[in-house]
C-alpha cells in the first residue's frame, strides 16, 4: 500500500520546538548526572530542532520500570517491538500512513526514484556522538552494499537490480537515487526491516571493518572468529540477529540502550534512558518518561500467563496473545492490576499450512504441484471443528488472502476450497491415480510407499501445533498421513533453510499488510516456505536456488513493477493482478482466520494506544511510542 506522509505534524513539531528552544526538561536521574558535570546540559543534547511527538493522551511524569517478557534465546524480536524501529520515518500509531522520525523532512523527484532526506541536525547518538550523513553513508556504501556483509543487497534497496546510490549532499542531507521508480520506499523505510540507514555509527562499527581498520585481522584473532562480517555482526549487529541486543557499547538512536545484554545464559535484559534520545513531548520534557525496560526471560507461555496474571509483567503481547488465554487473563484482571486490550491482528490466517513445492521428495513433489491436490487436502479440513475446539468458536473459516477491511480484499482468495466435502477430496485423489491405500487406510504413491506429509511446525506456536493434531486426524480420512515435527523455533528455521520439510505452518500474513508482507503469495522472503529454495533463486539473480514455476516469475515480475510504479493509481492495479494470480495458483493453504489477539497492560500505564493492530509489519507495540507512557502516581 502507497500511503501519503502526515506532513503537518511536522510544521507543528517544529514550530512547538522553537516555542521552549530553552526550557527543556529531563528525567531526574539525567539532571543529577548534569548536575555532577557527567552530563552536558540537556539543551546541548537534544537536536536543534528535536520532534515534538504529538499528539499523546496527557503529558507524562518520568520514573518507573516496564516489565515485558521474553521467551528464550531466539525472542529477539520482542525487544525490538518494544523499543521500536526507529528509522528515517515511521508509521502512523493507525498504519495508514508515514511521518517523519529521524529525518526531519524530505523531497521526491517527479517520477519517483530520487529521494532527498534531511537529517534532524543536532541529532546525537547515545554517546553524545552527532548522527549525520556520514553514518547513513557508512551503513548504506560500506555495510548495505559490501557483498561480503550480506551477499545479495536486501531487495529493499534495490530496484532494477541495482542497488541504490546513497550520496552526502551536505553533513545534514542525504541523497537516494535508484535505477526506477520506487513509489514505495517511505513505506519500506518504515518497515522493521528499513532501518538499516540508521543501524550503525560509522565512528564505532568502522573499527570491525576492513576498510577502515587496517588491523582487523588481530581483532579476528582476538576475538576467535573467522571473518570480519562475523565480527560485526557480533559488535553492532544486524537488523535480524540477537546480537543486535548483546553489546551495551554499541551506540544507538533508540529511547533505550542495553544495560544488561540478551544472549547466552541471560535470565533478563534491561534497557535504561538513552540521555541523548532526541523526541520532546509538548510541555518540551525529553523522552522516553519511563527509565529502564525490564525484560525477563520466561520460556514456558503458561508461567508468563502466571506472571501477567499476579501483576509481575507491566505490558505483554507476544506470546499470551491466542485466544485461550483470553478466560483466565478476564478473571484475573483486578487481582493483577491490568487492563486486558483486544488487539486486531495483521495476519490473514492464524494456520498457514505452506506446502513445500520444492519438497525434497520427488514422488511427492510431483503431486504438491498438482492444483487438484492441494484443493483436495483443502476439502480434508473440517475448518469448524478447528475454529471450536483450538479457538473457542472465535474465529472463522479462511483462506491466505486479504480480508474484508483491507482494500485488498478478493472473494476468492479468501473463501475458495473452503468447505469440508470429504467424498470429494476422496474422488479428486482418486481421480489422480492415487486408489491403492496400506493396511493403515492411507494412499500409497503408484511406485508404492506411503504417501506422508512432513511437517514442520515451532513448539512455540501452540494453537498451529493444536491445530495440526486435529488437520492429521482429519486427513486420515481422505487417506493422507500428517506427519508432526514440533521443534524449537531455532530448529524449525534450521530445517526450513535446509529445505528439510514437505510442509511448513505459521501465520499467514498479509490480512491488512498484503504489500508489507506479501510471502504468502511471492516467494521473495526467506520465509517464503512455499519454497524457500524459489525464494533463493530470486535473492541470487537465477544463481542459487531452483528456479520458480512460470506463475511465480510472472509474480515476481510484476512486483519489481509494482516497486517501480510512478503513481499509486498504477501501483494498485499491479498489485491486484499479484493478488488475482496467487488466488488461481492456489499454493498455500489457510485454515482459520486469527482471532482478536490478547494483550494486558497495567491500569496505571498511560498513554497506551489502545487500538493498535498485532502484527510484524507494525512491530507491535513499537509504533505506538513506548517513550511517550508512563505510570499515572
Amino acid at each position: 500500500m502507497l500511503r501519503k506522509p502526515h506532513v503537518l505534524m511536522l510544521g507543528a513539531s517544529l514550530a512547538l520546538a522553537s516555542a521552549f528552544a530553552h526550557a527543556y526538561q529531563e528525567a531526574p536521574v539525567l539532571a543529577q548526572k548534569v548536575k555532577a558535570k557527567e552530563l552536558p546540559p540537556v539543551a546541548e543534547r537534544l537536536p536543534e530542532k528535536p520532534e515534538v511527538v504529538k499528539p499523546i493522551e496527557r503529558v507524562g511524569t518520568y520514573g518507573g520500570s516496564l516489565r515485558s517478557a521474553l521467551r528464550g534465546n531466539n525472542d529477539y524480536h520482542a525487544i525490538l517491538r518494544l523499543v521500536g524501529n526507529q528509522g528515517l520515518v515511521r508509521w502512523t500509531m493507525d498504519f495508514n500512513g508515514t511521518v517523519p522520525n529521524l529525518a526531519e523532512s524530505w523531497t521526491v523527484s517527479a517520477d519517483a526514484s530520487e529521494y532527498t532526506f534531511k537529517l534532524r541536525k543536532g541529532t546525537k547518538w547515545s554517546d553524545g556522538t552527532p548522527f549525520t550523513a556520514e553514518d547513513v553513508l557508512f551503513a548504506m556504501n560500506d555495510i548495505v552494499g559490501n557483498t561480503q556483509f550480506l551477499g545479495t543487497p536486501p531487495e529493499n534497496f534495490v530496484v532494477g537490480n541495482k542497488l541504490v546510490t546513497t550520496t552526502k549532499v551536505d553533513d545534514y542531507t542525504v541523497r537516494m537515487k535508484f535505477a526506477g521508480p520506487y513509489a514505495a520506499l517511505l513505506d519500506t523505510l518504515a518497515h522493521p526491516l528499513g532501518q538499516y540507514p540508521v543501524m550503525y555509527q560509522k565512528k564505532y562499527c568502522s573499527q570491525f571493518h576492513p576498510k577502515y581498520n587496517p588491523k582487523i585481522a588481530e581483532q579476528l584473532t582476538a576475538a576467535s572468529v573467522k571473518d570480519w562480517p562475523t565480527l560485526f555482526r557480533v559488535k553492532c549487529g544486524d537488523i535480524e540477529v540477537p546480537t543486535r541486543w548483546g553489546n551495551p557499547e554499541k551506540p544507538t538512536l533508540d529511547p533505550w540502550v542495553i544495560q544488561q545484554p540478551y544472549g547466552g545464559a541471560a535470565t533478563q535484559v534491561v534497557l535504561q534512558r538513552n540521555p541523548y534520545f532526541w523526541q520532546v513531548d509538548t510541555a518540551g520534557n525529553q523522552l522516553p518518561y519511563i527509565d529502564t525496560l525490564n525484560m525477563p526471560i520466561i520460556n514456558e507461555v503458561e508461567s508468563m500467563v502466571l506472571a501477567a496474571i499476579g501483576g509481575r509483567l507491566d505490558f505483554q503481547h507476544r506470546h499470551i496473545f491466542p485466544i485461550q488465554n483470553r478466560p483466565v487473563l478476564a478473571e484475573n484482571a483486578v487481582k493483577g492490576r491490568y487492563t486486558v486490550m483486544s488487539l486486531s491482528s495483521l495476519n490473514a490466517n492464524s494456520v498457514g499450512m505452506y506446502i513445500n513445492l520444492s519438497t525434497p521428495n520427488p514422488k511427492l513433489r510431483k503431486l504438491v504441484l498438482q492444483k487438484d491436490f492441494r484443493i483436495a487436502l483443502s476439502h480434508g479440513i473440517d475448518r469448524k471443528e478447528v475454529a471450536d475446539i483450538v479457538y473457542l468458536g472465535q474465529a472463522q473459516p479462511w483462506q491466505t488472502g486479504p480480508v474484508p477491511e483491507s482494500k485488498w480484499y478478493i472473494e476468492k482468495m479468501g473463501k475458495q476450497y473452503l468447505e469440508l466435502d470429504v467424498a470429494k477430496a476422496n474422488a479428486m485423489l482418486d481421480k489422480m491415480g492415487l486408489t491403492t491405500r496400506d493396511k493403515d487406510g492411507y494412499r500409497q504413491y503408484p511406485d508404492g510407499g506411503r504417501i506422508a506429509i512432513n511437517t514442520i511446525v515451532a513448539i512455540q506456536l501452540q494453537q498451529q501445533l493444536e491445530a495440526m493434531e486435529l488437520v492429521r486426524k482429519q486427513w486420515s480420512k481422505i487417506g493422507i498421513e500428517l506427519v508432526i515435527r514440533a521443534g524449537e523455533r531455532s530448529l524449525t528455521f534450521e530445517r526450513a533453510n535446509n529445505n528439510d520439510y514437505d510442509m511448513s505452518v505459521d501465520v499467514a500474513p498479509g490480512g491488512l499488510d498484503a504489500t508489507q508482507n506479501p510471502r504468502s503469495f511471492l516467494t521473495m522472503h526467506p520465509e517464503s516456505r512455499q519454497s524457500v529454495l524459489w525464494y533463493r533463486w530470486y535473492a541470487s539473480n537465477g544463481k542459487q536456488g531452483e528456479e520458480p514455476t512460470a506463475s511465480m516469475k510472472q509474480r515476481i515480475q510484476l512486483y519489481e513493477d509494482w516497486r517501480a510504479a510512478k503513481s499509486s493509481a498504477e501501483a494498485d492495479k499491479i498489485f491486484k493482478q499479484i493478488l488475482e494470480i496467487s488466488a488461481n495458483e492456489f499454493e498455500v493453504i489457510g485454515v482459520v482466520r486469527p482471532p482478536r489477539d490478547n494483550a494486558i497492560r497495567k491500569t496505571d500505564l498511560k498513554n497506551v494506544y489502545d487500538k493498535m493492530p498485532a502484527g510484524w509489519s507494525w512491530p507491535t507495540p513499537g509504533p505506538s511510542l513506548l517513550q511517550t507512557w508512563f505510570y499515572a502516581k
